[in-house]
C-alpha cells in the first residue's frame, strides 16, 4: 500500500498592511511630539534624605559669607578661577569638584561660579550640604 503524499502548500505571510501601520504610527509620534530645550546647568545632585558622610578626596571649592572663594586652601580671584581650574583638572579624579558655598551668599554668584566651573572643563560638579 502506496500513500500518495500531497505536495505542501508554502506558508505565505503578507506584511504589508503590518508595515503600512508602523509607518503611520511612526509619522504620528514624530509630529505630536515636541522637544523643549530648557537652558541651564545639568548637575548630578545626592540624596539628601540619606545623605552619608563621603571621605573628601580631591578639589572643593568654599565660598564664605563675603565672598571669598577658596579651592581648597587657596585663595583665589574670581577672575583667575577658570584658568586655576584647567591648570589643576588633569589632576582631578574623574573631573569631579565640590563646591561649598554659604547658605547666605547671593544665588546668582553661585550659579556664576557652576557656569565658570562648567566652563573650564570639570565634567561633573557636587553641591556639598551638611547633615541634620
Amino acid at each position: 500500500m502506496q500513500f500518495r503524499s500531497r505536495p505542501r502548500r508554502k506558508v505565505f505571510l503578507n506584511i504589508t498592511s503590518l508595515i503600512d501601520v508602523l509607518f503611520l504610527l511612526l509619522i504620528f509620534l514624530m509630529v505630536s511630539t515636541t522637544f523643549l530645550e530648557q537652558p541651564g546647568i545639568k548637575l548630578e545632585l545626592p540624596e539628601a534624605q540619606s545623605a552619608a558622610i563621603i571621605e573628601q578626596k580631591g578639589f572643593t571649592l568654599f565660598v564664605n559669607k563675603a565672598g571669598t572663594i577658596f579651592l581648597n586652601d587657596t585663595e583665589i580671584a574670581i577672575e583667575d578661577l577658570e584658568a586655576k581650574i584647567k591648570e589643576v583638572l588633569p589632576k582631578m579624579k574623574k573631573s569631579t569638584i565640590i563646591l561649598k558655598a554659604d547658605q547666605d551668599l547671593s544665588h546668582g554668584l553661585v550659579v556664576r561660579l557652576m557656569d565658570i566651573v562648567k566652563k573650564s572643563g570639570v565634567k561633573k560638579l557636587v553641591i556639598g550640604t551638611k547633615l541634620k
